[in-house]
């Protein structure tokens, strides 16, 4: 199984480098930017598991960066890291969506213990889905089964479900093939060559195929991966 990926923005390069080695020590995986607009743009489009965000950025300003996090990744992890500590600054942080703010000094334990208690409650949990629904067909992610009216018409493998349960908890959000093989799969996609993606994608359209597959459940986004339908219902009971 990969080690989670954190994403660091901070314009400071002495402040930065402590943050990453501090982290790369624990055993997690790295991503880094210096200024707002590169944080911004890793941040909506790489395959990471928490964001620990500056809020004085050149470029643009993390409470921006935060607001756009949000409406595009909703569930993802992100800790405010900032010297400013006045309590309209950390309301806003934590009411705009962060899950934690952690104010300039911090020690090295300190900001390692709040990203694993973060990571550990983070809503960024695609088993929480249980059902999706497409017209008159059901697909029971708890069973592994696709059924139609009272009959079963499909079963899934444990990777189709968890392709659809990733998919379905990021809805409306496509989803690339490294980041599939990252969450679903475990492995670390970097330098991997396969089309083991494309393949399950494939199978799993057949098996949930509507109308004589007038209808797609999983979509294309040219470009950037997968993307489950809008026109099916997400049921997370």
């Amino acid at each position: 199984m990969t080690q989670p990926t954190v994403l660091v923005i901070e314009d400071d390069t002495s402040i930065r480098r402590g943050l990453v080695d501090a982290l790369r020590y624990a055993g997690y995986e790295v991503i880094e930017a210096a200024e707002g607009k590169r944080g911004a743009a890793l941040a909506v489009e790489a395959t990471i598991d928490l964001v620990l965000l500056d809020v004085m950025l050149p470029g643009r300003d993390g409470f921006s960066i935060l607001e756009e996090l949000r409406a595009a990744r909703p569930t993802l992890p992100v800790i405010m890291v900032t010297a400013r500590g006045g309590e309209d600054d950390r309301v806003r942080g934590l009411v705009n969506g962060a899950d934690d703010y952690v104010i300039k000094p911090f020690s090295a334990r300190e900001l390692l213990a709040r990203v694993e208690a973060v990571l550990r409650r983070s809503p960024e949990r695609p088993s929480d889905v249980q059902r999706l629904r497409l017209g008159n067909m059901i697909v029971r992610l708890d069973r592994g089964e696709v059924t139609e009216g009272t009959s079963c018409c499909a079963t899934l493998s444990q990777r189709e479900t968890g392709i659809l349960r990733y998919l379905a908890a990021n809805a409306g959000r496509a989803i690339s093939r490294d980041e599939l093989l990252h969450r679903v799969w475990g492995i670390d996609p970097r330098g991997v060559e396969t089309r083991t993606v494309d393949m399950h994608v494939a199978r799993l359209r057949e098996k949930l195929a509507v109308g004589d597959g007038a209808i797609e459940t999983i979509v294309t986004v040219r470009g950037k991966g997968y993307m489950l339908s809008r026109e099916v219902e997400v049921d997370p009971s």
